[in-house]
């Protein structure tokens, strides 16, 4: 008889690194993840979360490990739990206007200025990934691959920016119904790309994207992204 084999368990996000920040001297950790950079329609969304020391909640992953009702199960509980925490966007035309780049550091810095409002400003931020989209916006920044997957205030950032994203899809979903934005929330997918076909791009999409060259049938549709100074320039003029 063949052996069973052992379902290995999801890793379960944790606190290492805050805590290693804190006694660095950082008081507040605030937790950053994007969702929708990889979306052919809709905004791209930056979510933070700073989280309190004393309290945890069970549940929490990185939103990609939950399925859509276990995410939309726990934004309460986790939005809640937080100290605070918000979501910036950049919209689809700000995306085919500026960039994924810059968009993604405009999205940061709406969700940081939102801390801000609240009085919350983080000395450091923990951010998914290789690249440092967050800058200078926070004083010391620790970049880590699948830090979504293994920091809990980066798991608790994928989930308020992936539901809130969800949420905002599928309210749009009533005005584009041919594009299913219910169903895959603007990312691609055979419904998705037969739409297009069909369809050509709605409103919403992001139309200075290479996917309008292969899955759009009418020529002229796509935008080229002007060069021209940007949000982020230091020198626009």
């Amino acid at each position: 008889m063949a052996a069973t084999r052992r379902r290995r368990p999801a890793t379960v996000p944790n606190r290492v690194l805050e805590r290693e920040l804190h006694d660095l001297g950082h008081e507040l950790v605030v937790g950053i993840d994007e969702v929708g950079r990889g979306a052919w329609a809709g905004p791209l969304m930056v979510g933070a979360a700073v989280l309190p020391i004393d309290r945890r909640v069970n549940g929490v992953r990185d939103s990609k490990m939950l399925s859509e009702r276990g995410r939309e199960l726990l934004f309460d509980r986790v939005a809640s739990w937080c100290t605070a925490w918000s979501v910036g966007a950049a919209s689809h035309d700000e995306c085919d206007e500026l960039g994924m780049a810059d968009a993604q550091r405009l999205a940061t810095r709406r969700a940081l200025a939102a801390l801000e409002v609240l009085g919350v400003v983080p000395d450091a931020a923990v951010v998914d990934g290789s690249w440092n989209f967050v800058g200078r916006l926070v004083p010391h920044v620790e970049m880590r691959v699948k830090a979504d997957r293994d920091c809990l205030p980066v798991a608790a950032a994928s989930i308020l920016a992936k539901v809130s994203r969800d949420r905002i899809m599928r309210g749009l979903s009533v005005d584009y119904p041919q594009w299913h934005f219910d169903t895959n929330k603007g990312y691609p997918c055979p419904l998705h790309r037969t739409a297009l076909q069909g369809w050509g791009p709605s409103a919403i999409h992001r139309r200075s994207w290479v996917f309008m060259d292969h899955f759009v049938p009418w020529p002229g549709m796509r935008l080229s992204r002007a060069e021209q100074p940007t949000l982020f320039d230091p020198s626009p003029f």
